[in-house]
């Protein structure tokens, strides 16, 4: 399951591509609590089919409703509009209680400006899309920071990133249970394992799975600012060495399955025989995940995704939550005597 938002834009073009009249709504604003965050976007297409959201449920249905009594026409310019400027007009859409909500609504997007959209997008180059609040003239620029929506006198910037990717070393249990969890979170998933009886049990579609050594397929795979990377076999041939590239890159997260024992020995080892220090593997995440008490390999997996969620959304997690300091409190002890949620032994 691809980002939501190359989702929006594929339809978008689809429509556009068939003679469909049809609408690009984005989240400029918001005020209070908010169900969408800045920049999300949806497509109304002039039939009534919708992809996206900008409320999470609450005001589609007036946009909706505004598309059929309103025709999209040639002539119509962008707008902005706002919902939930009054505690009853927010308790009428379903909006938070004191949210206020604005929309910026482009008509008919140039089908050419999509394509090259689309197509850089396709191509995991980030890119800042402007478009004049005035005429709707769109302009593309490939760009190296991510950041958030933005607005220069009559121009809207929204930057627009490849998807988000997830490169796990081994093909076990865990891992599946893992990589349904990313696909649903918007994550292209790759899949590293040299070991055939591993990798002939695969069962998770959409998921490219490759089997060449796991520190070359991190070389290969590039990971960058939109990559994470989790190595769970417990082998140390295999997760070491793919953890080691991948320290290297600019990955939002690398973490590794394991007791607090063998998470402390694969530190020691990277120090010792490849001149890590304390410092340099401060990166380095284990054992990962956050503590919810998870025993079963689909609770870990939840455990493990939603640190990695955390991670990326750039939100703090208490340090109570961490497996290690959490368990170290409870003083739970382990299969290995070491206390550690996530240290059962399978892939």
């Amino acid at each position: 399951m691809e980002n939501i938002e190359i989702t929006v834009l594929r339809e978008l073009l689809s429509w556009r591509l068939n003679n469909k009249a049809a609408k690009l709504v984005t989240v400029v604003r918001t005020w209070g609590s908010s169900p969408r965050p800045i920049g999300s976007i949806m497509a109304i297409c002039e039939n009534g089919k919708v992809m996206g959201s900008v409320s999470g449920g609450c005001i589609e249905d007036d946009l909706i409703r505004k598309n059929t009594q309103h025709p999209i026409t040639s002539e119509s310019s962008p707008e902005f509009l706002k919902y939930g400027i009054s505690a009853d007009e927010a308790h009428r859409f379903g909006l938070p209680c004191g949210g206020t909500i604005e929309l910026f609504v482009e008509y008919n997007p140039d089908i050419q400006a999509l394509k090259e959209l689309i197509s850089l997008l396709d191509h995991g180059k980030l890119v800042k899309r402007s478009v004049n609040t005035q005429n709707a003239q769109v302009l593309l620029e490939i760009t190296n920071n991510p950041a958030e929506l933005e607005i220069f006198g009559e121009s809207l910037i929204n930057t627009f990133g490849p998807e988000y990717r997830m490169l796990i070393i081994g093909a076990g249990q865990l891992s599946e249970y893992l990589a349904t969890m990313a696909l649903f979170n918007g994550f292209a998933v790759t899949v590293c394992d040299p070991r055939e009886e591993y990798v002939g049990h695969w069962a998770v579609p959409n998921v490219t799975v490759v089997t060449k050594s796991p520190d070359d397929v991190v070389v290969e795979f590039k990971p960058d600012a939109r990559t994470c990377v989790v190595a769970l076999t417990h082998d140390p041939k295999l997760d070491d060495l793919a953890l080691l590239e991948a320290l290297e890159t600019s990955a939002f997260y690398v973490g590794a399955i394991g007791s607090r024992r063998n998470n402390t020995a694969r530190k020691q080892r990277m120090i010792e025989y490849f001149d890590h220090t304390e410092a340099s593997l401060e990166k380095l995440r284990g054992p990962i995940g956050i503590f919810i008490g998870s025993k079963t390999p689909s609770e870990i997996a939840v455990s493990v995704m939603a640190e990695i969620l955390a991670v990326k959304n750039n939100v703090k997690l208490p340090r109570e939550m961490e497996v290690a300091i959490a368990k170290n409190t409870l003083l739970i002890t382990d299969n290995d005597g070491i206390n550690d949620e996530n240290a059962c032994k399978i892939n």
